[in-house]
């Protein structure tokens, strides 16, 4: 059973970038798809990002409102997917969760109502002057 620890998160200026890490504390992440969700609350959860295991893929999925501006990728060999922000707003201010539907591949990410199966605890991510 892999379990995911989130890792990087704080307090930003606007403008400014952070990089999230994930690793395992349990099990491999080689053979699964990764990807980071985020949580404000009140509001629903939203996929922001997702990297497949290897090949036969589109690439990296990400979400409208991060395009152009986070970058996901992995080191295997350290067991562990970052997420590299940039250009931070203050609407970037969330719970960022690190996700695995243990499958390869993204498949599933900006479908309506789509919860991968496993999560790590989550970490605090706020953009203010």
């Amino acid at each position: 059973q892999v379990q995911l620890v989130e890792s990087g998160g704080g307090l930003v200026q606007p403008g400014g970038s952070l990089r999230l890490s994930c690793a395992a504390s349990e099990g491999s992440l080689d053979y699964y798809a990764i990807g980071w969700f985020r949580q404000v609350p009140g509001k629903e959860r939203e996929g922001v990002a997702c990297i497949s295991s290897g090949d036969g893929d589109a690439g990296p999925y990400y979400s409208g409102p991060v395009k152009g501006r986070f970058a996901i990728s992995r080191d295997n060999s350290k067991n562990t997917v970052f997420l590299q922000m940039n250009s931070l707003k203050v609407e970037d201010t969330a719970i960022y969760y690190c996700v695995t539907d243990k499958y390869r591949y993204c498949s599933g990410y900006g479908a309506p109502g789509f919860i991968p199966t496993v999560w790590g605890q989550g970490i605090q991510v706020t953009v203010s002057s």
